[in-house]
């Protein structure tokens, strides 16, 4: 082989390696992580299947369906493990847990095995739900650390594919297994924990995480743009699949296309790594600080190299740590109590313990837990209304597009706001809570054909209200202990879907199943699911569950006055001082 292709050979092993290993690929690997772990949204599809399979009534469907928000929202344990271990290990168990659980819930549902206690389909749907918080923090976390001037973007991009992963995974159910709903457990079983397995060794921290790239917001628009004509392509696809039938090789075809699209953002990242090592190999630069510093301070000539940037090379060469101020040791109990500025690195005991949080916290559970039931019960609501079943699985797809479109809008609007106009987060938050009060209205009353709408609405309203919780957690709170933090948000979600999905929802529409029974003169059998029709059906638990959001929207505002003055600030200066610092 000549000494020219050897050359080449070299150039392209090299060109390989640094895509492999670069930031932007880690990136793309938690796309498409995040793109796949996003089965708690597909509740409606398959929840009849599980009530008419078990013989459920409305209120036992729903704590099955509570016990998925605990498992899907509770991640103090993946959070707690990822501050102590590298993100892989955090996959691993993420990937054990989504099989097992998923898998489980299929042979039950199947009969493949004996009918389990409610008790123990509760486990299976915590187990195989609480996955999800482990891909999310092993993807997520590592990601905003990795691009922390950038978060309210890459939590706006993240946290959006986990939405659309709902119908990505719809689209390919479909071209793998028509129209069998049951089979839809099992792929949401194995295929999210193949992925995360391809791409355990790729996310990880990087070096120089801090520093913002000089083209790096251009690349993030790069990717929603990619990633917006793969929901406009979806949506095309749910529209005619509504209207038309469609036959196994045109699932097969229209799944293709959208795998081609999902990976079509590895030739941003292969444009941009190009570029980077063009530059890197082109570039000829014989005198380095970084081989200069390693060299003694003896054989450095300081009159002759002079300074680099305002900064003498003596010092850069002879600079150490400072002395540790000698401060009187304080008991962990006052520092829990004793609040560091807002935007500082928090403990995790003075974050809880925090006002801010905790008003973030009600807020969650009193905004986001209406949004959570009614996307839990789209399918009850719509059979309820006598919508077709292709309408219902068309409602549940609707869901996972806008509740994308609603993340990557916050997530890039929120950060373009707030860097260019100090617009406060917390006031988005707001809003949004105070926009799906219109969605829990049109359900409450029943509007003929107006589900279509609700849906989109409520989709939209819960994606965009994840990013900007998360990105006020790690602005308030600092990105020294995030894996945890971030949990703590999650967390209060459930508490919220029990007490409105549950206790409220479920109820209701069980009295009112009852009471049409006994109108027709009919007594529930043992093992009978109870199934309610009309609009009564929900019209009373959407009522409260819209004065309960105007509280979340009260208490949320009640951030924003707090807050205010913190976000007239520059919440980036330290990350920017930090990006020099590591230039020096």
């Amino acid at each position: 082989m000549s000494t020219q292709h050897l050359t080449r050979a070299a150039a392209v092993q090299s060109l390989l390696l640094q895509l492999i290993i670069s930031r932007w690929f880690m990136f793309f690997a938690c796309l498409l992580i995040m793109s796949m772990s996003g089965a708690t949204y597909m509740f409606g599809i398959y929840s009849n299947d599980i009530k008419t399979s078990l013989g459920y009534d409305q209120t036992t469907l729903n704590l099955v369906g509570f016990f998925k928000e605990l498992g899907s929202n509770i991640s103090l344990m993946s959070g707690l493990i990822n501050e102590i271990s590298p993100p892989w290990v955090v996959l691993a168990i993420g990937v054990a847990m989504n099989f097992s659980g998923y898998f489980m819930i299929w042979l039950s549902v199947t009969k493949r095995i004996a009918k389990p206690h409610v008790w123990q389909m509760c486990l299976y749907m915590f187990i195989g739900a609480n996955s999800q918080t482990f891909s999310n923090t092993g993807a997520l976390v590592t990601c905003v650390k990795n691009f922390p001037q950038s978060r309210g973007i890459v939590i706006g991009l993240l946290k959006g594919f986990t939405g659309l992963s709902g119908a990505i995974i719809t689209q390919l159910f479909h071209a793998f297994y028509g129209q069998d709903s049951k089979a839809l457990i099992f792929l949401i079983g194995w295929l999210p924990a193949a992925v995360s397995c391809f791409f355990f060794r790729t996310v990880r921290l990087m070096k120089g995480s801090g520093d913002k790239q000089e083209n790096e917001i251009k690349v993030f628009y790069n990717f929603l743009y990619v990633s917006l004509g793969l929901a406009g392509f979806i949506m095309i696809l749910i529209i005619l699949q509504n209207g038309i039938s469609f036959s196994k090789t045109e699932y097969a075809v229209g799944a293709t296309i959208v795998l081609i699209l999902l990976f079509a953002q590895l030739a941003i990242v292969y444009r941009e790594e190009f570029k980077t090592w063009k530059t890197k190999n082109c570039k000829q630069n014989p005198f380095d600080l970084e081989v200069i510093t390693k060299i003694p301070p003896s054989h450095i000539n300081q009159s002759e190299l002079g300074t680099v940037e305002g900064t003498s090379l003596h010092n850069v060469t002879n600079s150490g740590p400072s002395p540790p101020d000698q401060e009187k040791p304080t008991s962990w109990w006052r520092k829990t109590f004793t609040r560091p500025e807002r935007g500082e690195d928090y403990n995790i005991l003075q974050a809880i313990f925090s006002i801010d949080m905790i008003i973030l916290f009600a807020a969650i559970t009193f905004g986001v837990g209406g949004t959570l039931t009614a996307m839990d019960n789209l399918g009850q609501i719509g059979k309820s209304l006598g919508y077709p079943s292709k309408s219902i699985t068309t409602f549940v797809s609707l869901v996972s597009i806008w509740n994308f479109l609603g993340k990557v809008a916050s997530g890039f609007a929120s950060e373009i706001l707030l860097t260019k106009y100090k617009f406060p987060r917390p006031l988005m938050l707001t809003l949004v809570l105070l926009l799906s009060c219109f969605g829990h209205l049109l359900i409450a009353f029943g509007v003929p054909n107006s589900l279509y709408f609700a849906s989109v609405l409520m989709g939209f309203c819960f994606g965009a209200e994840w990013p900007l919780i998360f990105a006020i957690i790690s602005e308030l709170f600092g990105l020294k202990y995030y894996s945890t933090l971030y949990s703590l948000g999650g967390g209060a979600t459930p508490l919220g879907a029990y007490i409105l999905n549950v206790r409220i929802t479920g109820y209701l529409y069980d009295k009112e199943a009852l009471k049409q029974m006994a109108a027709k003169g009919l007594v529930r059998k043992a093992g009978e699911d109870l199934s309610c029709v009309g609009v009564e059906c929900y019209k009373s638990a959407f009522l409260i569950i819209t004065a309960t959001t105007m509280i979340g929207c009260v208490v949320s505002f009640i951030l924003v006055i707090r807050t205010r003055t913190f976000y007239k600030g520059d919440i980036y200066k330290k990350f920017r001082d930090q990006e020099v610092s590591n230039k020096l």
